[in-house]
């Protein structure tokens, strides 16, 4: 196998969710580099129902920190983006296929976090209404956009080993 494939193929293997951070800061041409690869997600008839916001003010994190009671990392984050779906952007793909839309852009987001050095989590904010009310108030959202996840991202504060997740009994060969 080329260098490139195991490389990427390394990058997939080795991600993991990373819940503490050093509180080392996350440059703006990474973000930027990280908000690409989302936006580089397939989506239904490539339509990407998604929008992406940034954070990167210590106090917009510290706000969803204190609201949030699955993203306290976001104490010592260096920055997150909030992962939103655009359901009205399109009545026949958007509004069916929204959510596994952007679950593809929050996976490369994770992704190339991972690949270039850097921590991060998915933290769950739809299907739970009343999260989604509170992170629509702090960062503004519009009731038409619909915010999936919270993504702190950081420097990570340990140095834990991936988790294996290969179990073979998991796959079927042509037929169950």
């Amino acid at each position: 196998m080329s260098d490139k494939r195991t490389e990427i193929l390394e990058v997939i293997a080795t991600r993991r969710s990373v819940r503490a951070f050093t509180g080392g800061a996350v440059s703006r041409d990474d973000l930027m580099a990280i908000l690409k690869a989302g936006m580089a997600a397939p989506s239904a008839v490539n339509v990407q129902p998604w929008a992406f916001v940034a954070v990167t003010k210590r106090e917009t994190m510290d706000a969803l920190c204190a609201a949030l009671p699955y993203a306290k990392m976001l104490d010592k984050a260096g920055a997150a983006i909030v992962v939103c779906g655009l359901p009205h952007k399109d009545t026949q793909y958007a509004e069916r296929y929204w959510m596994m839309d952007c679950s593809a852009a929050t996976e490369n987001i994770l992704l190339a976090t991972h690949a270039l050095g850097y921590g991060a989590v998915w933290t769950a904010v739809y299907a739970d209404m009343g999260l989604v009310k509170v992170v629509r108030k702090i960062l503004s959202i519009p009731e038409d956009v619909i915010p999936l996840n919270v993504i702190p991202i950081g420097v990570p504060a340990d140095n834990e080993p991936p988790i294996d997740k290969w179990r073979p009994e998991n796959v079927r060969w042509e037929k169950w």
